[in-house]
């Protein structure tokens, strides 16, 4: 049997128990292994061939994971029929940079934000505006329906998320996240329950000014995507980033603030054992935090360094002074502070 053939089939298999999505995604890997291992017979697959696509695709300028989602593709066929076993100890998987994205800085934000103002979707700035104030990811956003939001308690619930622990939280609503969805709420009133709150449309030209318009709306339906718009974004405000750095941007603002780990655990759909892993991934902390933090560690210390620079600064009667200070660590012994000269070594000593 061809590659093709047994891909053929391999799909058909997995029409019952993949989703639409997952399908799809398997459609899109195969069409770039079949112009290259089409014809060959399954038994006849070699590692070298499998090195051989490695090279091409990244030739062409595919990313390291994705061609190793592909070579996953093939991976599964094979073992379907048992000829994997012999192959996986001499191919090797391309290296994947671990890249933890990033939290967007005040700068950038509003960059970004303007941009979204003048582009011609008028879904994207609602949108963005959400992701940065509630930590939602772009297609827990993009799913979120009216009975989801309670704008009289102000919060919403997450119905659809990505992992088990994301689905059904709550996320109280700031003053920005509100004030967005209160917009969105009145521009289409009536809404139903079931409505979408980013509901599909398309867009046109109008007027002579040639201002973009939207028609076609239908609420019942979600948007199926903000890509075009996102990048012309991106473009025009001159940031580089992803849609999902913005909840990095959220989990690194709650964190440096001193919102406790397992809040903003909660918030953004982390299970507690894995919300340290996820804060040290997700929670990108500045030069500014860090500062904060030690300057912690003195913070009921009066210290006067009169002494030492010719500023004096607050100093108490009970507050220890800087020069009481070192002298209590020289006579400690710090190394820190002085020296102590080694004894002399009796040579005999050594010998016994």
């Amino acid at each position: 049997m061809t590659f093709a053939a047994a891909a053929a089939q391999w799909m058909q298999s997995r029409v019952p128990v993949w989703s639409p999505k997952t399908l799809r995604a398997e459609q899109i890997n195969l069409a770039h292994l079949k112009p290259v291992l089409g014809r060959l017979f399954l038994g006849s697959i070699t590692p070298e061939h499998i090195a051989d696509y490695q090279r091409i695709r990244l030739a062409e300028g595919a990313a390291p994971k994705t061609i190793n989602l592909e070579v996953g593709s093939v991976r599964a066929m094979l073992r379907r029929h048992r000829l994997w076993a012999n192959l996986q100890p001499d191919i090797r998987t391309l290296s994947v940079p671990d890249i933890h994205g990033k939290a967007l800085s005040e700068r950038e934000e509003r960059a970004l934000l303007r941009a979204c103002a003048d582009s011609r979707s008028h879904a994207i700035l609602p949108a963005v505006v959400l992701a940065i104030n509630t930590g939602m990811r772009y297609r827990e956003i993009l799913q979120l329906q009216w009975h989801d939001v309670d704008l009289m308690a102000r919060r919403v619930r997450v119905r659809h998320s990505k992992t088990q622990a994301g689905r059904g939280r709550v996320i109280p609503l700031n003053h920005h996240a509100f004030a967005v969805l209160e917009f969105l709420n009145g521009r289409c009133a009536p809404q139903q329950p079931g409505h979408y709150v980013f509901a599909s449309e398309r867009y046109g030209i109008a007027g002579n000014g040639g201002d973009a318009h939207a028609y076609a709306m239908d609420p019942s339906a979600p948007i199926k995507s903000l890509k075009e718009a996102w990048e012309s974004a991106k473009r025009h405000a001159g940031v580089m980033c992803r849609f999902h750095d913005l909840r990095h941007t959220a989990a690194t603002r709650m964190l440096e603030g001193g919102a406790p780990l397992m809040v903003v655990a909660s918030l953004l759909g982390w299970s507690p054992s894995t919300a340290a892993r996820m804060a040290q991934r997700y929670g990108h902390i500045g030069n500014v935090a860090q500062i904060s933090a030690v300057g912690m560690l003195m913070a009921n210390l009066d210290i006067d360094e009169s002494d030492a620079g010719g500023h004096k600064r607050g100093h108490s009667d009970d507050a220890p002074s800087l020069s009481k200070h070192r002298t209590l660590l020289k006579q400690s012994g710090s190394s820190g502070w002085t020296r102590t000269s080694n004894p002399p070594v009796n040579s005999r000593m050594l010998c016994h």
